[in-house]
Parts: structure tokens; C-alpha cells; sequence
């Protein structure tokens, strides 16, 4: 039995009862004194449609009341091989993108110093660029790192309406052109959708970026998809950033770009869990928008996906230590 921080126990304190933290685990906004910290991104001004992802964090953390200790397939309970806490907030401007996005990642940096990693619940996309940022800059040294990544969108347009380069559209463009991550070690899985234009996706793939589609997913399966996934961003650090638009509208109606045709939840589960093992040093699960949902269903889903990674990132930490 640990001293690690635990989630009140479900069996004991009623599930729609105590604190509204995820899963119910103590927060701790000092991050010395966690390994992995669950941190709400509530952000959405780089949204280009429908608003409502700032709203994610704090749903998702609503639902998660309903998530016990033990994962059900591989048995880790992340919460006793790491110090796991909620660790609040990042500050947001809801007026100003700009100084939010550094906001956002000043308060990565300073989690990121500690020594402690960061799994976010968001917030839109554009969260991801300030996360990676941050993490780069209390790890100077660690150089573009690979990345999978679960989305309809492949996320890697330059501009929107004349000139804005920072939209839940752009993040990993901008993070490629900044050196945050290496497009080489770039995996992008379940892309779909309709397009701007025909060549929308040449720029990503002139870089290196191994693109899925939905409809290769499909010819592959799972286990050929994700090993793949695992050639692609080798045994280097990386990041996993979770959009829950990968999954069919019919499953997550809750988010601010749906598009028909997606993955069913339980094969994105099956994905991540095909991930364990992989160094995971950051992760996100990002678009979930209340406003749009129904009977809490996508933020459900993006409570399960942020456990499902959370079990991810904790044997990859106790790995790593």
C-alpha cells in the first residue's frame, strides 16, 4: 500500500459526492509533489465554428467521478504506481488568444520543472501548441519529439480567414515550424473529412507525416494500424494528443467539428492500449464541448480516454524511473 494521493473510494463515498476533481483525487496545485498532473486547459478561442471546449475541463472532471482505480483488461492502477493529482487550472484570458497561449504555457513550464509530466484535459486543439511549448522549455535539450495522434482533422493548415495562424486548425504546423516536434515521428490516425481544398493535406505529408485515413484504418485493423503507429514514432519521447472528433458524431455528438464515418470508442481503446510501453512524456484529450452534447456522453468518453492514457503514462513514468 502506497502514500500516494488516491481517489475517494466509490464504494464508500457516493459517486456524485465530494470533490469535483478528476476522479475524485486530491488536487495539489504544488506540482513538486505529484509525478503526473491532471491539468484542465479551459480554452477555446482558437475555435473557427462552434464554441464550448472551455467548458470541457470541468465536465469531463464531472463524469469522471464514475472511473474506479483499476484498469479492467490490464489491471494497472496508475494512481499506485505514481503521486497523481489534479493539479487545477492553467490561466486563461477568454479575450485575448494570444497572451492565453502564453498563459497556458507558462504554467506547463512551471509544472514541467518540477520533474512532473502533464496529462490535459481541454479546451480546444490549439491547446496542444502552448503544452508542447512549455514542455520544451523547462527541457531545453530534448529536442522535436514524435507524436500520434488521434483526430478527424490532420490539424496542419497555415491560415484561416486571411492571415490567422493560431487555430484549433494549425497547432502541429506551428509546433513542426518551431521545432517542437519532428514530423518524421508524426502519426496521424482516423483523418476524414471533407476538405478546404484538394491539396490541404500535401503540405503535411511533404514533411514526413505519416497520415491514416479512416478509410485505411479500416483496410489495415487495428493491430496492423497500430503497429504502424509504434514503427512511426519508434522508441523516442513522444506525445499523444486525443481529439475526441476521431470518434463517430453518433458516439461524441459533444464537440466543435464533427464528422461522420469515425472510430467507435471501443476501437479507440483498443488503439491506446496497443501503446503501452511507448515513452508517453505529455498528453492530451482535447474538443470535448458541452454545450453540444447529450446526457454527458462525449465528456464520458473523454474522461475514459483521458484513463485509459493516464494508465499509459504511468508505467511509462515508472519506466523511465
Amino acid at each position: 500500500m502506497t502514500n500516494f494521493p488516491q481517489p475517494l473510494d466509490g464504494a464508500i463515498t457516493p459517486r456524485f459526492a465530494g470533490p469535483v476533481t478528476f476522479m475524485r483525487l486530491p488536487q495539489i496545485e504544488d506540482a513538486a509533489q505529484v509525478d503526473i498532473g491532471l491539468l484542465g486547459v479551459p480554452f477555446d478561442l482558437g475555435t473557427t465554428n462552434r464554441t464550448g471546449p472551455r467548458h470541457g475541463p470541468r465536465e469531463i472532471r464531472n463524469v469522471s467521478s464514475i472511473i474506479r482505480r483499476a484498469h479492467p483488461v490490464t489491471r494497472v492502477e496508475p494512481c499506485r504506481l505514481c503521486r497523481v493529482a489534479d493539479v487545477g487550472d492553467t490561466p486563461t484570458n477568454p479575450a485575448d488568444l494570444m497572451q492565453s497561449l502564453t498563459m497556458i504555457e507558462d504554467r506547463v513550464a512551471e509544472i514541467r520543472a518540477t520533474g512532473a509530466w502533464t496529462l490535459a484535459l481541454g479546451g480546444d486543439h490549439l491547446i496542444s501548441l502552448p503544452i508542447l511549448r512549455g514542455l520544451h522549455r523547462a527541457q531545453p535539450n530534448l529536442g522535436p519529439i514524435g507524436m500520434v495522434h488521434f483526430d478527424a482533422h490532420s490539424d496542419t493548415n497555415d491560415t484561416y480567414f486571411g492571415g490567422a495562424r493560431f487555430t484549433h486548425g494549425t497547432p502541429f504546423r506551428r509546433a513542426i515550424e518551431e521545432g517542437l516536434l519532428d514530423p518524421a515521428r508524426i502519426v496521424q490516425i482516423g483523418i476524414r473529412g471533407s476538405l478546404f481544398d484538394a491539396t490541404d493535406m500535401h503540405w503535411a505529408r511533404d514533411q514526413g507525416i505519416r497520415i491514416i485515413t479512416i478509410e485505411e484504418f479500416q483496410d489495415l485493423g487495428i493491430e496492423a494500424t497500430m503497429a504502424e503507429a509504434r514503427r512511426v514514432v519508434g522508441d523516442a519521447p513522444c506525445y499523444l494528443t486525443f481529439d475526441v472528433d476521431c470518434l463517430d458524431p453518433a458516439f461524441a455528438p459533444g464537440t466543435g467539428t464533427p464528422e461522420i464515418g469515425g472510430l467507435m470508442p471501443r476501437e479507440a481503446q483498443r488503439m491506446l492500449r496497443a501503446l503501452r510501453g511507448l515513452p508517453i512524456i505529455g498528453a492530451d484529450v482535447v474538443e470535448v464541448a458541452p454545450p453540444f452534447d447529450l446526457n454527458n456522453a462525449t465528456a464520458l468518453i473523454g474522461a475514459t480516454m483521458m484513463f485509459e492514457i493516464l494508465c499509459l503514462m504511468a508505467e511509462a513514468r515508472v519506466t523511465k524511473t
